[in-house]
Protein backbone atom coordinates (compact mmCIF):
# COMPACT_ATOMS: atom_id res chain seq x y z
CA UNK A 1 0.00 0.00 0.00
CA UNK A 2 2.90 2.50 0.59
CA UNK A 3 4.31 1.63 -2.27
CA UNK A 4 1.10 2.69 -4.49
CA UNK A 5 0.78 6.07 -2.39
CA UNK A 6 4.37 6.78 -2.96
CA UNK A 7 3.40 6.08 -7.20
CA UNK A 8 0.41 8.04 -6.39
CA UNK A 9 2.20 11.18 -5.30
CA UNK A 10 5.17 10.78 -7.43
CA UNK A 11 2.64 10.92 -10.39
CA UNK A 12 0.77 14.26 -8.77
CA UNK A 13 4.37 15.80 -7.96
CA UNK A 14 5.70 15.34 -11.97
CA UNK A 15 2.03 16.92 -13.11
CA UNK A 16 2.79 19.73 -10.89
CA UNK A 17 5.99 20.40 -11.69
CA UNK A 18 5.49 19.84 -15.71
CA UNK A 19 2.44 22.20 -15.36
CA UNK A 20 4.33 24.74 -13.34
CA UNK A 21 7.02 24.72 -16.27
CA UNK A 22 4.66 25.31 -19.20
CA UNK A 23 5.49 29.16 -20.28
CA UNK A 24 3.03 30.80 -22.82
CA UNK A 25 4.83 30.52 -26.23
CA UNK A 26 6.16 33.86 -27.16
CA UNK A 27 3.96 36.36 -29.66
CA UNK A 28 6.02 38.43 -32.54
CA UNK A 29 4.29 40.53 -35.19
CA UNK A 30 4.93 43.40 -37.64
CA UNK A 31 3.42 45.79 -39.99
CA UNK A 32 5.33 46.50 -43.19
CA UNK A 33 3.79 49.75 -45.12
CA UNK A 34 4.97 50.34 -49.10
CA UNK A 35 3.61 52.88 -51.73
CA UNK A 36 -0.08 53.83 -52.10
CA UNK A 37 -1.91 51.96 -48.93
CA UNK A 38 0.06 48.50 -49.40
CA UNK A 39 0.58 46.62 -46.64
CA UNK A 40 1.48 43.01 -44.95
CA UNK A 41 0.81 42.50 -41.14
CA UNK A 42 1.23 39.43 -39.02
CA UNK A 43 1.15 38.75 -35.47
CA UNK A 44 1.37 35.80 -33.31
CA UNK A 45 4.59 34.49 -34.63
CA UNK A 46 6.84 32.58 -33.16
CA UNK A 47 10.14 34.89 -34.35
CA UNK A 48 10.06 38.21 -35.36
CA UNK A 49 12.39 37.08 -38.04
CA UNK A 50 9.81 34.82 -39.56
CA UNK A 51 6.71 37.84 -38.42
CA UNK A 52 8.68 40.37 -40.51
CA UNK A 53 9.02 38.07 -43.54
CA UNK A 54 5.83 36.99 -43.57
CA UNK A 55 4.73 40.81 -43.34
CA UNK A 56 6.89 41.64 -46.39
CA UNK A 57 5.79 38.98 -48.41
CA UNK A 58 1.91 40.23 -47.77
CA UNK A 59 3.13 43.58 -49.06
CA UNK A 60 3.11 43.82 -52.92
CA UNK A 61 3.95 46.95 -53.56
CA UNK A 62 7.53 49.23 -54.24
CA UNK A 63 9.26 50.32 -51.46
CA UNK A 64 8.16 47.78 -48.30
CA UNK A 65 9.89 48.28 -45.32
CA UNK A 66 8.69 47.30 -41.95
CA UNK A 67 7.62 49.72 -39.64
CA UNK A 68 6.40 48.46 -36.62
CA UNK A 69 8.12 45.21 -34.55
CA UNK A 70 5.43 43.75 -32.25
CA UNK A 71 5.82 41.93 -29.13
CA UNK A 72 2.34 42.89 -26.82
CA UNK A 73 1.92 45.90 -28.84
CA UNK A 74 -0.46 47.17 -31.33
CA UNK A 75 0.47 48.86 -34.77
CA UNK A 76 -1.81 50.67 -37.41
CA UNK A 77 -1.33 52.87 -40.51
CA UNK A 78 -3.02 55.76 -41.23
CA UNK A 79 -3.51 57.26 -45.10
CA UNK A 80 -4.85 60.17 -46.93
CA UNK A 81 -8.88 58.59 -48.15
CA UNK A 82 -8.64 61.64 -50.82
CA UNK A 83 -5.01 59.95 -52.08
CA UNK A 84 -3.64 56.58 -50.83
CA UNK A 85 -0.76 57.48 -52.40
CA UNK A 86 0.49 60.66 -50.69
CA UNK A 87 0.31 61.51 -47.31
CA UNK A 88 0.28 58.26 -44.57
CA UNK A 89 1.81 57.92 -41.27
CA UNK A 90 2.05 54.51 -38.66
CA UNK A 91 2.18 54.29 -35.09
CA UNK A 92 2.66 51.67 -32.29
CA UNK A 93 2.05 51.55 -28.82
CA UNK A 94 0.73 49.00 -26.20
CA UNK A 95 -2.89 50.14 -26.82
CA UNK A 96 -4.76 49.77 -30.25
CA UNK A 97 -6.11 53.30 -30.04
CA UNK A 98 -2.89 54.79 -28.78
CA UNK A 99 -1.68 53.23 -32.13
CA UNK A 100 -4.50 54.28 -34.55
CA UNK A 101 -4.38 57.95 -33.03
CA UNK A 102 -0.52 58.26 -33.37
CA UNK A 103 -0.86 56.79 -36.80
CA UNK A 104 -3.75 59.44 -37.46
CA UNK A 105 -1.07 62.39 -35.83
CA UNK A 106 1.35 61.07 -38.53
CA UNK A 107 0.29 61.03 -41.63
CA UNK A 108 -1.60 65.00 -40.85
CA UNK A 109 1.72 65.90 -40.05
CA UNK A 110 2.38 64.07 -43.40
CA UNK A 111 0.55 66.82 -44.72
CA UNK A 112 -3.10 64.65 -45.05
CA UNK A 113 -5.94 66.66 -45.79
CA UNK A 114 -8.42 63.39 -44.89
CA UNK A 115 -6.56 60.50 -42.79
CA UNK A 116 -7.93 57.18 -41.94
CA UNK A 117 -7.05 54.10 -40.62
CA UNK A 118 -6.10 51.25 -43.10
CA UNK A 119 -5.40 48.85 -40.73
CA UNK A 120 -4.42 47.59 -38.02
CA UNK A 121 -2.70 44.61 -35.80
CA UNK A 122 -2.06 43.36 -32.53
CA UNK A 123 0.07 40.82 -31.68
CA UNK A 124 -1.38 38.05 -29.18
CA UNK A 125 -1.06 39.98 -25.91
CA UNK A 126 -1.21 43.58 -27.11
Amino acid sequence: MRSVKRSVWSVVTMVIVGVAGIEAAPAAGALAIGTCGSYGQTFDFKTTANAQRSAMEQCKQDGCRIVATLYKTCAALAVDAANPCGAHGSGKASRLGAAQNDALRACYRDGGKDCVIRTFVCDGQG
